[in-house]
Order: structure tokens, then sequence, then C-alpha cells
């Protein structure tokens, strides 16, 4: 990348009190998955990994953490580092309180060694008298006293505070599961934390409560997060570890950025529009030399034949022009094929809906497509009234079961109304991009599915690879084998193709990177459709310019 982008601080000494990584590479079979891999956290630095999936974030996490060995390079890291695992593992009949608690061990420590040291000095003696002062010193800089308060507000912070604490772990959801374990690692307070994923299972309040812990962390944080808004208001750096996805030249290393995930983006377009500049550029000089050899060269010649008294200059000349042109078209090609072999590559498309003309509705303009009314599902969906027009933009909004993905599926005509009624434009085509994405024939590859969706005219008309969706490697695969981010890709890619007239989107940006997160969010501006999101993501939700929706449970 440019320099325009401060790096971050790299000191050559290794020190105790950072994160650093040199030189570090894992393989897992024959997929290399991190190459050559260096950076430092130091104290007071926030750094988010960003990347791709499979770029190899929650693998490098687990490397540091010391849970994984690398295949190449060095590690150093605080003892006291802290990780929260994006799965959090758990015995089973561990309880709410046996985490908790086992975080505070050394609070707990501590206060039995004061009480004993109390207790000693009954006996008196400079050695008591000593003993105590250490006691005393130690619980103070553990906070022993503030310790079950602190507790509490941890837990009232991430939304814990009204489950009982002899609650078995395996008898809470994953998600409350992932925040108790959250909140015990924000409890020990580490000297420095590794968190995969933080955001997840977070809602508004707990993601502020945590922002506010993190901005105050006086020690190195090193955090992957899909979350933008999260990773734009408390990262004092971002690592890319995309190896030269959308460089010029391809390859070569992880990128290190200091700034903001709005420094990253604005770097990002910069860099396209360089890169589109350069390989414009080089298009035209590979023109102009194609010319040189084939054409130009070969013209140059005096245009006049050799009197009887000239004939000897004449070939003197001619064979000084004839030289000349040999050296020019020798440059011209060796300028050619070195250029040819080391061009820049064309700039990926960027993602853009076909099948539905801009500025125009198959099914007409003025009435509407959908028409929701007195939408009841007991305990699942509340909605009195809703129109969806040719053009419209409607963000759905609302806590975690008030019925967001519910009334998507509704107007996807999935989910049957108990009461209330729906009303569809006859030749009206509506597809939904599920959160969990779901194939008939898991054995079948991204290709096939593709070409049955579209029918094979329309598919060679526009390649499932030209969408820059789904990798080479992946395109034969079995759909089924794929992750859930490549699932979603899939399910995206046959929705691109074909375009409904209403496009429905359960939380979008969910699996996806964020570069193809922030580009469907682009793409759907212009959609010459209707539009329908639900979406807790408050990176989209701070920047829709559309109407908006926000249910209550039933």
């Amino acid at each position: 990348m440019p320099s325009t982008i401060p790096q971050l601080t790299q000191s050559p000494a290794q020190s105790l009190d950072h994160i650093r990584v040199d030189g570090v590479s894992r393989s897992f079979g024959d997929r290399r998955v991190l190459t050559n891999v260096s950076f430092a956290v130091p104290p007071g630095a926030r750094i988010g990994l960003i990347g791709e999936n499979g770029a190899g974030k929650s693998t490098l996490l687990r490397l540091i953490a010391g849970s994984d060995a690398p295949d190449a390079g060095a590690i150093a890291r605080p003892a006291d580092t802290g990780f929260l695992w994006q799965e959090v593992p758990h015995d089973a009949d561990y309880t709410v309180s046996d985490l908790l608690e086992r975080a505070l061990a050394s609070v707990r420590t501590a206060e039995r060694e004061l009480t004993d040291a109390a207790d000693s000095l009954a006996a008196g003696g400079a050695a008591a008298e000593r003993r105590y002062a250490a006691a005393l010193e130690a619980a103070e800089a553990r906070d022993v006293w503030g310790a079950d308060a602190r507790r509490d507000a941890v837990l009232a912070g991430l939304g814990l505070d009204g489950i009982p604490l002899d609650r078995r772990l395996d008898a809470v959801s994953g998600g409350q599961r992932s925040r108790f374990a959250l909140a015990a690692l924000l409890l020990e307070r580490p000297a420095a934390l590794l968190l995969d994923e933080p955001t997840n299972h977070l809602d508004d309040v707990a993601v502020a409560f945590l922002r506010a812990q993190l901005l105050g962390w006086s020690g190195p944080v090193l955090f992957a997060s899909h979350d933008r808004a999260f990773l734009d208001e408390i990262s004092t750096g971002l690592v890319d570890l995309d190896t030269g996805r959308g460089s010029l030249r391809g390859p070569g290393g992880v990128t290190v950025f200091g700034g903001s995930f709005s420094d990253y983006l604005a770097e990002k377009q910069l860099e396209r529009e360089r890169w589109e500049a350069q390989f414009a550029a080089e298009q035209d000089e590979l023109k102009q030399l194609a010319h040189t050899v084939d054409v130009t060269a070969r013209q140059v010649a005096h245009g006049r034949g050799p009197s009887d008294n000239d004939k000897f200059i004449h070939a003197f000349k001619g064979a000084r022009v004839q030289g000349q042109i040999s050296r020019r078209v020798k440059n011209a090609r060796g300028r050619l094929e070195e250029l040819r072999e080391n061009q820049v590559r064309k700039p990926p498309q960027p993602l853009r809906f076909a099948g539905i003309p801009r500025g125009s509705h198959p099914l007409g303009d003025g009435s509407s497509l959908l028409a929701v009314t007195s939408a009841r599902i007991p305990r699942r969906l509340a909605v009195d009234r809703l129109v969806i027009e040719s053009q419209s933009r409607l963000l759905v909004t609302g806590p975690n079961g008030a019925g967001k993905s519910t009334l998507l599926r509704v107007l996807a005509g999935t989910t049957p109304l108990d009461r209330g009624s729906v009303e569809r434009r006859r030749g009206l085509r509506v597809q939904l991009l599920e959160q969990d994405v779901r194939f008939e024939r898991p054995d079948r590859s991204p290709r096939q599915l593709y070409t049955g969706a579209l029918g094979e005219r329309r598919a060679e008309l526009l390649p499932l690879s030209s969408l820059g969706l789904i990798p080479p490697r992946d395109l034969d695969r079995p759909v089924g084998a794929l992750s859930v981010g490549q699932q979603r890709r899939v399910a995206l890619a046959l929705i691109i193709a074909k375009p409904p007239h209403v496009f429905l989107l359960d939380e979008p940006t969910n699996h996806l990177s964020l570069q193809l997160a922030t580009d469907l969010e682009d793409a759907l501006g212009s959609y010459p459709g209707a539009v329908v999101i639900a979406s807790h993501d408050r990176w989209l939700r701070r920047r829709w310019q559309g109407e908006e929706l926000r249910v209550r449970p039933a």
C-alpha cells in the first residue's frame, strides 16, 4: 500500500508488553493460510484483523494465544494474555458462577491472604505487620472490595444480569455463553486481549459497553471483526490479511494500516482509482507498442530511389536506416514482451445487478407490488400495514425476537399468516437471501446450480466467475462442502444474475467479507427493483437513506 497511511509502531526488539508476530506462516495440508505475516501491537493499541473469510484471522489469533503452533516464524506476547474464542469451549457441568469465579481467582486469593494476614496481626511482630502491609497493597491493586460490584456491572453491561449465576453453561444459549465468556475475560483483566468476533451476539447497548471497556484498556488488544462500525470506533490500526487482494501487482504480504476503518475504505478507493488508471495506461501502451512492432517501424524509409551517381550514398544511408528500424523494432518488441508478462491485471468489475432495466419496471409503476394488512402470527409478528412499491427502499429493524426474519418470510410467501392478508401483484418475482442458506442439492457445484437457475445461454453470457463472488477453486466443489459464507455468496450470485422485482435480504452482511458487504450495499443503492433489508448492522443502519420500519415483539 502507498505510504499515505501511517504504519503501526514496529519496534525491532521484542518486548513482553507487546504482541509481536514475525514472519509467521501456517498451512493445513496443501492449503497455505498464512504466509510470512509480521506486525506488532504495542500497549494501548487496538488493532483490528480484517480480510476475506478464510484469510486466516481466527487461525492467527489461535497461534498468538498458543493453542496452535506456526509452521515458521516467531510470536511474542505478554504471559498474561486472554483469548475470547469465537466458539466458546466449556465444561458440561460448569456453572456461570464457576466461570466468573475462575476469572476472579486472583482477587479471591488476595482477599483470603488479607484476611489471614489480618488474623496474624494478633500475634504481633514486625513480620506480621510486613505481611499485612503487602497483603493490603495487593488487595488494593486488585480492587478486592469492588470486585463483586464490578462483576455485577459487567454482567449488566452485557445484558446478562437477569440470568441466575448457578445456571449451567450448557443450559444457556450459545450467544449467552459467548457473552459470559466475554464478561469473565473483562473481569480477569489480563495484560493483553485477543478477541475473535467479540460483538457477535451483542445488542447495541452491550456493544457500547464493550467499546467503553476497550477504549480504556492499557495493554495491547488484537481483535478480528466483521463489525465495521465497531472497527471504526475502536481500532487504532488495521492488519489486512488478504495478501495482495485488490492491490496492483498481486500477492506480497499483509498490509498494515494505521488508522480507522473509514481511513481504510478511503485509501482502498484511492488505490482502486490508481489501479484503474495504471491498467488503462498500460493497455494504451500495449496497443502503441504492438502498432510500432507490426506497422510503424517497418514504414520508416527514405521514400525515394537512388540516382546513378548516388547509389553508394543511398546504400550507406539505407543500411543506417535499416539499423535504426531494427533497433526500434527490437526495443519495442522487448518492452512489449515485458509489459505483456508483467502487466497489471484488470480490476474486477464492481458488484452490480442485471436483468431488470434501470429506470423501468416490468410490472409498471403506480400501484403497490406487495401490501400487508393486519399481519399477525402469535408471539412472532404483528404488523398493521406495510406497502412495498416498485422502487421501495425499506430497512426493518428491531430487537431479537421482534419478527424481522418472520416478516421477510411472510413477504416472500414462505410463512403463512394466522390473521391478516398479503396482496401480491400478478407476475411478481420475489427472492429472499436468508441468514441460513439451504440448498436442496448440496452435492451440486456452484457452477451447476448457476447454470440450472439461469439456463445455459444466460450462464454463458454472464459467467459465474465474472461476478467475483466465487473463487475459481470453489466453482466445481459440492456446495454442501463450502463454508456458510461461501454458500451465501452462491445464493447471492443466483440473485445477482437474475434479479427479482422485490429483493428481500435477512442480515445481508453476516458471513460476508468487509469489502463484499460494502460492495453489496453500494450495489443495492442502484438496484432497479424494490429492496427490503432486515439488519442489526450499525454501519449499514447509519448510512441507510431509505424508509425504516421498526418492529416490536408481538
